[in-house]
């Protein structure tokens, strides 16, 4: 059972009450055609769980669901709220665009009021620091108030806020500029289209097939960490509405990429309209189910896998060199400085076991 978002790499919580599925703190489940989701509190991003872990799963869930008296429903979608606080959403049988619409303006909406609010935090913050500085030490103290924002500035454009880990096992990594210069084109050597990436030392590199997608999947929801407004979501929603599937709108978008320039370049994926870079995350998520769905489970599992290995590596990164080995140490140390008791009846296991 995985515990990890595999689109933001963090973690999804925890729940005390679908006993089968203890993940997740948000629920999407579709009774009918066997299929639960685990919604990130974080990027609002949903992760279809494999096939093994969600039939008994989708089976309490629609009985919470059922149980629960704070609930919301429309004709086919609903939402509850048990009191243990887990958060259950229901689908019914909408059309395509009717699911699309509200499962993305509720990840595209939700994301757009946590950065609104962030920002405006952050400016509040500002204007109260510099005051505070002004008042106590005058011009000069406003000055390295200004200059700590500068410093602060610089430091979120340069670190890490990108990784993926194409086929051939190197993990990689962006800073937000890099994620800018991402670009979109048509290829001719027979795959539909390829990314290119720059690295954090300015290098250059294109990917192609899955790494391409693996690429647009880190690096699109800070393109689009505004999210959008519900009528941005709607023209989202009919820009790939037409499509049967999601890879031939991906298609389409790396072959208008030329109309999309920056500096006479064409390709740029942050240049692209704003609901247009929403359905292209929208199109990466239906399309990483549709393989799944159609039988491609070991990709959706390896996903999960390789997100939780790459949480890991992310959250040791900047740390410095030795502090995994101490806590690894410390860690063992604790393990033995277990209780007797403990320890007899571990000895009294491996005994049974060895019999």
């Amino acid at each position: 059972m995985y515990t990890t978002c595999m689109y933001c790499k963090k973690p999804l919580g925890s729940n005390e009450v679908v006993e089968t599925f203890p993940v997740g703190r948000r629920l999407a489940f579709d009774a009918a055609k066997g299929r639960l989701w685990v919604v990130c509190r974080k990027c609002e991003r949903w992760n279809l769980t494999p096939l093994e872990e969600r039939w008994e799963a989708v089976e309490n869930c629609e009985t919470l669901f059922r149980g629960t008296r704070i609930r919301t429903s429309s004709e086919n979608i609903g939402l509850a709220r048990h009191p243990e606080g887990l958060e259950l959403v229901r689908i019914g049988n909408p059309l395509r665009p009717e699911f699309a619409a509200w499962r993305y303006g509720d990840q595209f909406g939700r994301r757009r009021r946590r950065t609104i609010l962030n920002w405006g935090a952050a400016g509040v913050g500002l204007a109260g620091g510099v005051a505070l500085a002004g008042a106590a030490g005058g011009a000069a103290g406003a000055g390295l108030a200004f200059q700590g924002v500068n410093i602060a500035n610089l430091w979120n454009s340069f670190r890490p806020t990108v990784y993926f880990r194409p086929e051939d096992g190197r993990l990689r990594w962006m800073n937000r500029r890099g994620a800018y210069a991402t670009r979109i084109r048509s290829s001719g050597k027979g795959v539909p289209f390829r990314v290119q990436v720059k690295g954090p030392m300015g290098s250059k590199e294109w990917f192609e097939g899955d790494d391409a997608l693996r690429v647009l999947r880190a690096v699109l929801p800070g393109l689009n960490v505004f999210g959008g407004t519900d009528r941005t979501v709607q023209s989202a929603v009919s820009e790939i509405g037409h499509h049967r599937h999601a890879q031939g709108f991906l298609e389409q978008v790396a072959g208008h990429g030329g109309d999309h320039r920056y500096r006479g370049v064409p390709g740029y994926v942050v240049k692209l309209p704003k609901p247009l870079r929403l359905a292209l995350e929208m199109a990466l998520h239906e399309e990483d189910e549709r393989r799944a769905l159609e039988g491609e489970l070991w990709r959706l599992e390896q996903a999960w896998r390789e997100a939780e290995e790459i949480a890991a590596i992310a959250d040791d990164l900047l740390l410095p060199q030795g502090a995994s080995d101490f806590v690894a140490s410390h860690g063992a140390d604790a393990a033995t400085r277990a209780t007797p008791s403990r320890l007899l009846a571990k000895g009294s296991a491996d005994t049974k076991g060895a019999e």
